[in-house]
Formats: C-alpha cells, sequence, structure tokens
C-alpha cells in the first residue's frame, strides 16, 4: 500500500484557516486511510491508502476538509518516492546543511512551463535564489522570507500555479516520517 505525504496550504497561519491535527488525523483515518500521523500545526499529514489517482485523491481530500472541517484549502500529495526525489533533487545542498531554515521547497500544484521559471528569476529583487523543475520550487532566502520581497503572491503570479511551502527541516522530517511507515 502507498505512503503519500500531503501538505495542506495555509492552515494554523495567523489564526486563518484553523485545523487541529487530531481533527484531520481523524478525518482522513475515516476516509480509509491507514497509519495516519501528522507533524507540527502547519498541516503536513503522512499516511498509506490504497493506489489511487493522486490528484483525485487531493480532491476528495479538499471536498472531504470543507464539507467535515469546514476550511477550504489546498492539498499537495506527492507518493513517499516523489518525496524522497524532491529531497534528492535539491540545488541548495550546502545552504541545506548551513541554513536549513531558510531553505524553502514549495509544493506546486501544476508544473509550470520552462518560461515560468525564467519569469520568476528575473522577478527576484533581492538576495534569494530560485530553482525549479515539475512541481517542485526550491528558494533559498538568505535574509529570511520575512523580509524579502519574494512573496508566494509574486511566486504564485510568475509561476501561475498555486503552491505550499516547507522549511528543509520540516522537508527532511517529513521524508524521515514517510520512510517509517
Amino acid at each position: 500500500m502507498p505512503v503519500y505525504v500531503g501538505l495542506l496550504r495555509a492552515v494554523n497561519v495567523g489564526g486563518r484557516n484553523p485545523v487541529k491535527m487530531g481533527e484531520l488525523s481523524a478525518l482522513l483515518s475515516r476516509m480509509g486511510f491507514e497509519e495516519v500521523q501528522t507533524l507540527l500545526q502547519s498541516g503536513n499529514v503522512v499516511f498509506r491508502c490504497e493506489e489511487r489517482d493522486p490528484r483525485g485523491l487531493e480532491r476528495d481530500l479538499e471536498g472531504k476538509m470543507a464539507r467535515d472541517l469546514r476550511v477550504h484549502t489546498d492539498f499537495f500529495l506527492r507518493t513517499a518516492q516523489e518525496w524522497r526525489s524532491v529531497v534528492a533533487g535539491n540545488p541548495f545542498v550546502q545552504e541545506a546543511e548551513t541554513d536549513p531554515g531558510r531553505l524553502q521547497v514549495l509544493a506546486l500544484k501544476e508544473a509550470p512551463p520552462p518560461e515560468a521559471w525564467k519569469s520568476l528569476e528575473a522577478a527576484i529583487q533581492g538576495r534569494e535564489r530560485a530553482r525549479g523543475a515539475g512541481r517542485t520550487a526550491y528558494i533559498f532566502y538568505p535574509d529570511g522570507t520575512g523580509r524579502s520581497r519574494l512573496t508566494p503572491a509574486i511566486i504564485e503570479k510568475n509561476l501561475g500555479t498555486r503552491g505550499t511551502s516547507r522549511n528543509w527541516n520540516t522537508v527532511t522530517k517529513l521524508s524521515s516520517l514517510a520512510s517509517s511507515l
């Protein structure tokens, strides 16, 4: 039975879209998923379920979240194998070792075309560096995300798709959790 890594977008941020991780875990268990485990309070979940179309599964989860928990948000799913590829594909290896809290990985709904990646790089006004491929973007914020002008809105506008980000520490913890199931 495949293992999935799930990321919810913009939950428990500034009092918006509150989701208790126990409620999220219970919801997925009621849906028939197994070994459901959450990580932190920011909408990270790992679980097993019968192999299904991941896009359809995302839609099912978004619908159940809206109906049962009254939270309208995006769900981003990757198989454990895809998540291992995200970790292995990190172009900022040195930064991941020396400053993992400033390295963000964005899970994207769609894979942007090559010109969108160029547009994102052109939109960078500071010292940030961005790389990406497929449905994953890596952004290093040497001065931190709080001061950066490279906001989620600018990223999404240039890539033409929605996303949700996690710092490198969370990415690797999710990878370990997925590997343990």
